[in-house]
């Protein structure tokens, strides 16, 4: 499907589609034997809250929307609620390698006096993980928007996780977000035009650090079926995005997110 600004709201169910279709894709090139077993597929739906745009003090509502595939009666993979749709193309002793996708918001032009509106974003890009150890896994993640900001953006993360098989799972890390020259200027730059419109001072923003943080996640099985899936973070402005005009008239440092879903769980193939 072809993303724009106003499809952009069902890109996250677009994504999550490809997500599966790809996955699933996946499963029937593997060997034959395996080929017989059946899949496991879990969708958990629910509202999500995160910033209208990074640096807002504004919160806009999103869906909030989770897929997961699993063999026979393997339990499913750990994957982080907060972090971008991904699928592992290459998978070697816990090191893992994959395309990715993510949405940003956007930002009117009514919300910061003085400033274009920006479009949603959506990004495009790989990641890798390492699972050092069952419980502890690192990953980061670099893509392009294609739309919006057309900027670079990065992201490094850690997790800790805890479970139980499916019966129940918490996971919890620390956030870091990166930024390259042309997505801080967008966001929390001011150049001498928009100053003139908006009077706040110029400022020029530079690439690097954007935010630091940590995300929790939890997903409770409720029954065979149904499970609950929810996670809240937070993140600190830091750098030239803490320091911005931007920010301090219109914005917040502090940057909350958070989302509860319902899951819903069916074999795929004979059981």
């Amino acid at each position: 499907m072809p993303f724009c600004p106003s499809s952009a709201p069902f890109a996250r169910p677009v994504a999550l589609a490809l997500t599966l279709g790809l996955t699933l894709g996946a499963f029937a090139s593997t060997a034959s034997a395996r080929e017989k077993e059946p899949r496991r597929v879990r969708i958990a739906i629910g509202p999500e809250i995160q910033p209208s745009f990074p640096g807002s003090d504004s919160l806009s509502v999103r869906p909030f929307l989770e897929g997961d595939i699993a063999r026979g009666d393997e339990p499913f993979e750990f994957e982080a609620p907060d972090e971008s749709f991904g699928i592992p193309v290459v998978s070697v002793g816990g090191f893992e390698v994959g395309p990715s996708m993510a949405v940003e918001g956007k930002r009117k032009a009514d919300e910061v006096p003085g400033f274009v509106k920006v479009n949603r974003s959506l990004e495009l890009g790989g990641f890798v993980q390492m699972f050092l150890a069952p419980s502890f896994r690192l990953r980061a993640d670099l893509r392009q928007g294609v739309t919006g900001h057309e900027a670079l953006v990065g992201s490094v993360s850690a997790d800790w996780i805890m479970r139980d098989g499916d019966r129940w799972l918490v996971s919890v890390g620390p956030r870091v977000t990166l930024g390259s020259g042309k997505h801080q200027r967008t966001w929390f730059g001011v150049s001498p035009a928009q100053a003139t419109a908006s009077g706040l001072p110029v400022f020029e923003a530079n690439g690097g650090v954007q935010s630091v943080g940590a995300a929790a996640g939890l997903i409770r099985q409720l029954d065979a079926r149904w499970s609950l899936h929810g996670y809240a973070r937070y993140d600190r402005l830091v750098g030239d995005a803490a320091d911005s005009p931007v920010v301090r008239a219109y914005g917040a440092r502090d940057q909350f997110s958070g989302g509860l879903a319902l899951g819903y769980t069916f074999w795929w193939g004979k059981r």
